[in-house]
């Protein structure tokens, strides 16, 4: 076999071993990570029926969810069964805003969001600790970013008359930022200046 059919067949195995490589990431991809996915929102549901199962009579929660072409949060009524105390209440909040709209708007929060803990003090200061998952799934840049955490706050603020103010806390640690863009280090009371009127 002369030198050159043995650079050849040297090539050709590597090119063969790259891709038989390349098709298992692949595989593992489709067939291992996006039923994580799946795992991830049947957790939410479960989450939101154990809470739902365990609250008191109905409420009228108002959520706010993002207009993103107009700069805006727009106000969605929705009927919770709501929880006795102030965590989950916060709780069963972030979990609608993690179902999203129901009326065509942008999404404040993305679908796999797992919300790690949620926590009010004595002082009204609730702190919303999530996974690195909220970062993923929504438009990036400062105005986007602004809107899906006031969507947050506003719609706990509106709903829970205990909580003054958010902390966003992100794997139980205070971010920077969310994606790069807003500020996270302080805390967040309710805007109502970004709330449409009309829609």
């Amino acid at each position: 076999m002369s030198r050159r059919v043995k650079i050849i067949a040297l090539i050709v195995l590597g090119a063969a071993l790259a891709a038989f490589f390349y098709l298992r990431v692949l595989a593992k991809r489709i067939f291992v990570e996006n039923p994580i996915s799946g795992e991830q929102e049947a957790h939410t549901r479960l989450s939101q029926a154990a809470l739902q199962s365990e609250a008191g009579p109905q409420q009228t929660v108002v959520l706010y969810f993002p207009v993103y072409d107009q700069n805006v949060l727009h106000a969605e009524a929705r009927q919770l069964a709501w929880a006795n105390q102030n965590n989950d209440r916060i709780r069963q909040v972030l979990l609608a805003l993690i179902e999203g709209p129901r009326q065509g708007h942008g999404r404040a929060l993305p679908t796999g969001t797992t919300i790690r803990a949620v926590f009010v003090t004595a002082d009204g200061t609730a702190l919303v600790d999530f996974d690195t998952d909220v970062v993923a799934g929504f438009d990036t840049g400062i105005e986007s970013e602004t809107l899906a955490v006031y969507a947050v706050v506003n719609s706990i603020t509106t709903n829970l008359n205990a909580v003054k103010r958010v902390k966003i806390l992100i794997e139980g640690k205070e971010a920077e930022t969310l994606d790069g863009h807003l500020d996270l280090t302080g805390y967040f009371v309710a805007d109502p200046s970004r709330i449409a009127t009309g829609l």
